[in-house]
């Protein structure tokens, strides 16, 4: 390897390179393909946008990312997030409109219900020993069915502080955006500037080992459920403000293979052990920008998952070393077949 091609090689194995040259790539293409993505307009102390919807729109899926990027790194999955969507969302509503509770008392308890239903699912796994995506499965079922049969139909409701959280701004900013950045700029501390992160990527690693240093394996795994439901929680109660409405049937509906994706996009090991909640972020971003493109350039609904699905395969294939090496063979045999070519002519010659 020469002094010149080191840098770009180093630079590439990078786990956060792929993620955001796809992230530029999405946003690159709709300067010649999008209409009017970067325009940018301050009016009446707020700020619009084509991104700053990617933004508010993202939110609450990049906030499931988050918090399922901690249960995949201690090698585990959770496939119920969108029904504990849909069921803070359907407590929340219940509550504003049937109890005249502050509203504080009301998120609180809320979050309170989502974080318990994510513990639910780390007692199944950590001291159940039910596997990860079976575990989660049930209370995929179990949640959205418990959610509808309290709501008993579509909920409506017009609370004014219920509405700011999906609809207000603040600092010139969409409310979401600031719920995330905060939600972000806590999980980043607790897991890089604590023992939390070392802990969770030991027992991601190898949870046998963890547990004979000293590690308790099966209240880490139960902590960082119960992390993902509280998220789950918060994209809920935002969920539900953003469409006025607790619909148990739609809310949260695939959103837990998003922000799979998300986390998988962002170069973390699903076998557990690596994880970057920078790059979780930066692929909620990507997938986000992705959809809207397809939005904006017309692409119908019901297509637009599909060249979604083409530019994770295509980032998830460019982040493994093993194709990467592939490539460069190929690549370097090719150039050795056509020097090859040329040395040959000009021997005939």
């Amino acid at each position: 390897m020469s002094k010149h091609t080191a840098p770009w090689t180093k630079l590439t194995q990078h786990r956060l390179f792929w993620p955001i040259a796809a992230l530029l790539l999405v946003l690159v293409s709709n300067a010649f393909f999008g209409q009017n993505f970067f325009d940018i307009e301050w009016r009446d102390g707020h700020l619009y946008g084509v991104l700053v919807d990617v933004l508010r729109q993202g939110a609450p899926g990049i906030i499931l990312a988050v918090g399922m990027t901690l249960v995949i790194a201690t090698g585990g999955v959770d496939l119920s997030v969108g029904s504990v969507m849909a069921l803070a969302g359907t407590v929340a509503a219940m509550m504003v409109t049937r109890t005249g509770l502050p509203f504080g008392v009301v998120v609180a308890a809320t979050l309170g219900v989502a974080t318990i239903a994510g513990l639910w699912n780390g007692t199944l796994v950590a001291r159940v020993r039910i596997q990860p995506i079976v575990a989660t499965l049930i209370f995929m079922v179990a949640g959205r069915g418990f959610a509808r049969f309290l709501a008993g139909g579509q909920i409506q409701f017009t609370h004014k502080s219920f509405v700011y959280l999906a609809n207000g701004y603040f600092l010139g900013l969409p409310f979401p955006v600031t719920i995330m950045a905060v939600l972000i700029a806590l999980a980043a501390i607790v897991t890089r500037k604590t023992a939390v992160g070392l802990f969770i990527e030991a027992v991601g690693n190898n949870s046998t080992a963890s547990r004979y240093s000293g590690i308790n394996a099966r209240t880490v795994k139960t902590l960082v459920y119960g992390f993902s439901g509280f998220c789950a929680g918060v994209a809920g109660l935002i969920d539900a403000s953003n469409v006025q409405a607790a619909d148990p049937s739609r809310a949260g509906e695939m959103m837990e293979l998003d922000a799979i994706f998300a986390v998988v996009v962002g170069g973390a090991a699903l076998t557990g052990g690596r994880f970057s909640i920078a790059g979780s972020v930066i692929g909620g971003l990507m997938l986000r920008s992705l959809t809207l493109t397809m939005y904006n350039l017309g692409v119908a609904p019901a297509v637009a998952p599909l060249p979604k699905a083409v530019v994770i395969v295509a980032v998830c294939l460019l982040q493994s070393p093993a194709f990467r090496r592939q490539i460069r063979r190929l690549f370097g045999q090719h150039r050795s077949g056509s020097s090859s070519a040329v040395t040959d002519g000009s021997a005939a010659e």
